[in-house]
């Protein structure tokens, strides 16, 4: 069963995180930070992995411990619903065009998280969204997911477009990379032993 609940409670946030690596990208994401949930609906669309995320946060301080916190939990769930990682691709990229926009992303789920992000937006916010906020999901996601994660913006003008190509081409390159490979039935894809 590769499915994983996570809950995570602090004295600014309360995150309830459900996902299914083998779902279809179904989803149903309420933070209260409306252009997150958007972009979290991009990543489970994308990914093809069911996600729903419940999120209570300190909005009326910022959106920053909302979306760090939930990036947090995310990547505690994918750590829990991969267990020992047998039988996986392991890796994953994708280069994700839209409109103006092309972001590639690169990722190995190696438990040494490493964020390489290369990610310049033209704009300070999108909406009333700091784009500032992107980077910190990723980071949380990469830190508490166990991944090594390199983002980079090839092109793009429009902050909105980026911000969306990186969390679709994110997507895309964990689906790649959580999907089971029937030549490795069963094994763990890595010479150590363990991961």
């Amino acid at each position: 069963m590769r499915r994983a609940k996570i809950t995570r409670e602090t004295a600014e946030t309360q995150i309830e995180v459900e996902l299914d690596l083998d779902g279809s990208g179904r989803y149903d994401n309420r933070t209260g930070v409306g252009f997150f949930d958007h972009m979290l609906d991009q990543l489970a669309r994308h990914s093809l992995i069911d996600l729903t995320v419940r999120a209570r946060g300190d909005l009326h301080i910022d959106d920053h411990h909302t979306v760090e916190d939930t990036g947090i939990a995310i990547g505690q769930a994918l750590t829990q619903a991969l267990g020992d990682k047998r039988g996986i691709r392991r890796y994953g990229a994708f280069h994700l065009a839209m409109d103006d926009a092309l972001v590639r992303a690169a990722l190995d789920l190696s438990a040494r998280p490493y964020l390489v992000w290369n990610v310049d937006f033209p704009a300070h916010k999108i909406g009333s969204f700091d784009t500032e906020l992107v980077r910190e999901f990723f980071q949380a996601l990469a830190t508490h997911g166990g991944i090594t994660l390199h983002v980079d913006r090839l092109h793009g003008l429009n902050a909105h477009h980026i911000a969306e190509a990186a969390f679709k081409a994110v997507a895309r390159a964990l689906r790649e990379a959580v999907e089971p490979d029937p030549r490795m039935a069963g094994v763990l894809p890595s010479t150590k032993g363990a991961l």
